[in-house]
């Protein structure tokens, strides 16, 4: 009898194909368009996660529509699979692209809200801007969102809230009407050492700029070369956890590839638990 395959196994695989159909391509050189051509580690094991997924020749995308649709494919796929987590994680979601349209987006919730008050300020006062700089200046590709809960569906199995206790925590609705931001997330279809540093700066400028909890804050990413993602997936305090685009097959790329330095980096960062797959992400999400 044929197993029934998981919604994660479904959705898994539309969003491999959704970059197949454009973004991950094999150039006239044989180079995939995710590898960095003058590396030969690189663009051995790309070729193999490609060859496994069945990558068709195509030019290679500029990085900046590769980066847009990479982003577009990684929101779609946390729409078909966190919010079908609800009974996990109960709540009113939401998942929005920002990508590099608004640069004050993070201010529009709750635990950024006063960023606007600092920019505001800034802007009036030159000293004050030479100051503060730029670090309170976040921009997500993709966020997640939650909206506050009305007293009436808090209070729905039985009375929890009244008019006289709780009235500053922001999971109800009459402490304002600002959304909770759960999850930042940072995609990058490629990792050079610019890209790492500006993922670990924007994770730091999150923390240290919040009032209240921390949103969930990961990277998700297509890089093939092992080196490279230790350059952001190691060490802790600023990201959550790195998740790659297709970790079982990189594992696989490496395993096969008899280089020693490249696999036993692979595995400190797997068990250390600081690289995943992306099938990992919603279910991650919904703790």
């Amino acid at each position: 009898m044929k197993r029934k395959s998981t919604l994660l196994q479904q959705e898994r695989s539309k969003f491999h194909q959704s970059l197949l159909n454009d973004i991950l391509t094999i150039d006239k050189n044989g180079i995939p368009s995710n590898a960095d051509k003058d590396q030969k580690s690189s663009v051995d094991f790309a070729t193999s996660i490609a060859n496994q997924l069945s990558a068709n020749n195509g030019a290679r995308l500029s990085g900046q529509s590769s980066g847009n649709k990479f982003e577009n494919a990684v929101a779609s796929f946390l729409t078909n699979t966190f919010l079908k987590l609800e009974h996990l994680r109960p709540g009113k979601w939401d998942i929005i692209k920002v990508g590099s349209r608004r640069r004050d987006v993070i201010s529009s919730y709750t635990q950024y809200e006063h960023l606007e008050t600092l920019s505001k300020l800034s802007k009036q006062n030159v000293s004050l801007a030479a100051s503060l700089g730029n670090d309170y200046s976040i921009s997500p590709d993709v966020i997640i969102t939650r909206e506050r809960e009305a007293d009436s569906n808090i209070n729905k199995p039985f009375p929890i809230v009244d008019e006289h206790l709780a009235l500053l925590s922001d999971l109800r609705l009459i402490s304002g009407v600002s959304h909770f931001l759960h999850a930042s997330i940072s995609t990058k279809w490629t990792l050079r050492s610019d890209r790492a540093q500006n993922a670990r700066s924007e994770a730091l400028n999150l923390l240290r700029n919040r009032k209240g909890r921390s949103p969930h804050i990961v990277v998700v990413t297509g890089e093939p070369t092992p080196s490279r993602l230790a350059s952001i997936a190691l060490g802790t305090g600023d990201i959550d956890c790195v998740y790659h685009f297709a970790l079982p097959e990189l594992q696989n790329a490496v395993l096969h590839s008899q280089n020693d330095e490249a696999l036993n980096m692979l595995n400190i960062m797997v068990d250390g638990k600081r690289l995943k797959d992306i099938a990992d992400l919603p279910l991650d999400l919904a703790v």
